[in-house]
């Protein structure tokens, strides 16, 4: 005869209309007193005693047993619409794309508790062969925030992503700057544009593009105090971003600094296009309808210019224009401490490795000093 269960050992039946073996467990009870339980099935009784095993050495080892149907697109779906708040809606914009194309289109099926880090790594190794490092490592931290979310509300039991490392992608477009003669082919084709002076101002102050759409007029000095003890010079004071909450990127990126004088001449023929004297609180480069210009504003009318002064339209962003700030004053021998406290930068590293793209003026301190050291002695 057989022994029946003792109460918290669980239970075992054969569902008739499923055809299956059906395991059954006490997980705990809910607020009204009503049983919560957790099942798994198999199509043999011995598979079935073995899941009702396992499921019953989670609960003795104070592991929450996991909801066994909920799948991987459930998990980046919730995250992505729970775990985005505050964030920008470009932001949200850019990672569900990513979430549905690279993570829910192949692996989306795939039941979250049955998802294995071989799963895992062979997803981003065939990812690898279509997107940048960059991308691949967004998606690997989309998933793993998906599955630490999952696992706090006790829909998984572990996270099998946090254990794979983001192999190598492809290369990504690399950021470039003008060079002089292309800069001022720029100049000259944004010359009556209505993007003249945000071009003469992105490129001969190297501000941020997210920066100058936030620029509002009393931001600006076109006047400065010339009789004042020392001169002031006209000035543009960066404090704002267009970004969430608008704020600068950095407590460094809220600086003031002299605008050249080819800046103040584009920004009071700008102010005079307006035909009367602007309200100081208003935008400088606002939409036809007063409100801030989005970066695809900005890229589609950059790229018409771009296309006017002979330059690839494609192959440029509004962006590149603060590479070029860096990289022509680099070429005029600035030295780069002077460059990054320009661009708002708390150190030269980020200057250096991401913003110049030329190695001039050539360095002759060195060679000099050397040179007095060690002199060249004449051949006998």
């Amino acid at each position: 005869m057989t022994t029946r269960r003792s109460r918290g050992e669980g239970g075992l039946h054969f569902d008739d209309d499923r055809q299956r073996w059906i395991a059954t467990v006490t997980v705990g009870f809910d607020a009204r007193g009503k049983r919560i339980t957790r099942k798994r099935s198999a199509t043999s009784k011995t598979d079935a005693k073995d899941k009702l095993k396992e499921m019953r050495r989670d609960l003795e080892d104070g592991v929450v047993l996991a909801t066994s149907g909920y799948t991987v697109t459930e998990a980046v779906r919730d995250w992505l619409a729970f775990g985005l708040a505050g964030r920008a809606r470009s932001t949200v914009t850019n990672y569900t794309n990513i979430a549905e194309t690279r993570i829910v289109a192949p692996l989306g099926r795939r039941k979250l508790r049955d998802l294995s880090a071989e799963d895992v790594d062979r997803w981003l190794r065939a990812q690898s062969r279509e997107v940048s490092t960059r991308t691949l490592r967004l998606m690997h931290s989309i998933l793993n925030r998906a599955v630490v979310r999952a696992m706090a509300r006790d829909k998984v039991k572990r996270n099998v992503v946090v254990l794979c490392t983001v192999p190598t992608g492809q290369a990504g477009r690399p950021s470039k700057s003008l060079n002089l003669v292309q800069a001022e082919a720029l100049l000259a084709a944004a010359t009556g544009s209505t993007l003249h002076a945000y071009i003469v101002l992105s490129l001969l102050t190297g501000a941020r593009t997210e920066e100058v759409r936030a620029l509002r007029w009393e931001h600006i000095d076109l006047a400065g105090s010339p009789d004042a003890t020392p001169p002031v010079p006209p000035s543009i004071s960066v404090l704002r971003s267009d970004r969430v909450g608008g704020d600068t990127k950095t407590k460094k990126s809220r600086r003031r600094f002299a605008m050249p004088r080819r800046c103040v001449d584009a920004l009071t023929v700008h102010r005079a296009r307006l035909g009367r004297a602007p309200d100081p609180t208003a935008l400088v480069f606002p939409t036809r309808a007063g409100t801030e210009m989005d970066a695809h504003n900005v890229r589609r009318a950059f790229r018409a210019v771009a296309k006017v002064a002979g330059l690839d339209a494609s192959a440029w962003t509004p962006r590149e224009l603060r590479h070029s700030f860096v990289s022509l004053l680099s070429d005029s021998g600035m030295p780069l401490e002077q460059i990054a406290r320009l661009l708002g930068h708390s150190g030269t590293t980020v200057t250096e490795r991401v913003y110049r793209h030329q190695l001039r003026p050539v360095l002759e301190e060195g060679a000099d000093s050397m040179d007095a050291l060690f002199p060249t002695s004449e051949a006998g």
